[in-house]
């Protein structure tokens, strides 16, 4: 019998189970997808703590993966079995050997696409191309902050960044992760453990500050965020790993320069299924281009995504993680043998709250919250 995660009671890892499943044929308009890797985001967190409320319980959790599709429902004319497909913006219950899913949040996945390659970053890399593309169209040459650029949406972003000519300053919490982002990309870096974020921006810019600020990490970096923008500058809010934004006085946007501010998400931008193909096909020809490389760091077994959750939620992960499906874990362990590397557990020490980047939070109902982190 098939498995899936499911939580029956809002709380900690502990409340997540790995139980039965029926098999479920998918209606008319939908599919079911044979998953071959789950992505994990910051959003599965804040549904199963009861940040955000799932439909009812017990429940399911994810809402990104790929796989190949087993069961076509009545009137689907653009997916049939056997297609290889990836997906971000579903139901909760990704975490499953089988899910089932609106055919319209399925797009084809290129062959030459790894199935963990897009679970990694299906949601990341939508929220990056909405974010860098459309939120905010950057010109080349730009100078832009970026918080938590060490984490699995500054990842991609610093890289897409890179792509487009634009200079991107990142915040990190170590030097480690300054390491990572510079790597991948970023113009410059600040340890928002050791500097002062705004003083480091204004020094970078020449006094100029930046048109544009990308936050993930929500209340506490609300005000830093806002004071590194020039005038009439955009604050583009985009998840909240260290908790939402309240009690705002909006009148602070005039005291601070007649800024902007945008609360996007990923069902607000691929809100089409046309929209979703061209922001998919934009991701996929970075991804066979090599523009963009998916850092998966970590690893699990779909049966550990309680442990892959902690750590996520402590901040003991880098790039990107996934979990694999029992049934695809004696093909991964061959796959993976020669490159141990890419399976070692997450550093044993943690750090501060803004590299949640995953925040990806973004998914179904924020997409960074993907939508963030993650």
């Amino acid at each position: 019998m098939a498995k899936r995660i499911q939580f029956s009671q809002t709380g900690g890892p502990d409340v997540l189970e790995y139980a039965d499943m029926t098999a479920e044929e998918p209606k008319a308009g939908e599919v079911r997808v044979r998953n071959h890797a789950v992505g994990l985001n910051f959003i599965d967190i804040y549904f199963r703590t009861g940040l955000y409320p799932a439909p009812g319980l017990p429940s399911g959790l994810g809402t990104e993966g790929a796989g190949i599709v087993d069961a076509v429902g009545e009137g689907v004319t653009h997916l049939k079995e056997g297609d290889r497909v990836a997906y971000a913006q579903g139901p909760l219950g990704a975490y499953a050997e089988l899910y089932v899913l609106p055919a319209e949040k399925a797009v084809k996945l290129p062959d030459a696409i790894e199935f963990e390659t897009a679970a990694a970053c299906m949601l990341k890399g939508l929220t990056v191309q909405y974010l860098l593309r459309q939120t905010y169209r950057l010109p080349k040459g730009e100078t832009i902050l970026f918080h938590a650029a060490a984490g699995g949406v500054g990842s991609i972003a610093c890289q897409w960044a890179k792509a487009l000519g634009v200079k991107l300053i990142g915040t990190v919490s170590s030097p480690e992760k300054a390491e990572l982002a510079i790597k991948n990309g970023a113009w410059a870096t600040i340890d928002y453990t050791k500097e002062n974020v705004v003083e480091r921006v204004r020094e970078l810019t020449k006094g100029d500050m930046v048109p544009v600020v990308y936050d993930s990490v929500g209340k506490d970096t609300w005000e830093t965020s806002l004071d590194c923008l020039q005038k009439r500058g955009l604050m583009v809010s985009f998840g909240n790993a260290s908790g939402p934004v309240e009690n705002v006085n909006i009148g602070i946007l005039n005291q601070k320069g007649a800024l902007y501010v945008t609360r996007p998400s990923l069902n607000g931008y691929a809100d089409t299924r046309k929209r979703l193909e061209t922001m998919s096909n934009e991701l996929f020809e970075m991804l066979e281009s090599g523009k963009i490389k998916v850092d998966i760091a970590q690893r699990y077994p779909l049966e550990k995504a309680g442990e892959a959750q902690e750590a996520l939620a402590s901040r003991k992960t880098t790039g990107s993680t996934v979990l694999v499906p029992s049934m695809q874990q004696d093909t991964q362990a061959t796959q993976d043998a020669g490159r141990s590397q890419d399976v070692q557990a997450p550093a044993e020490e943690a750090p501060a709250a803004q590299d949640a980047g995953t925040s990806q939070d973004h998914a179904s109902k924020d997409s960074q919250d993907q939508d963030p982190r993650a």
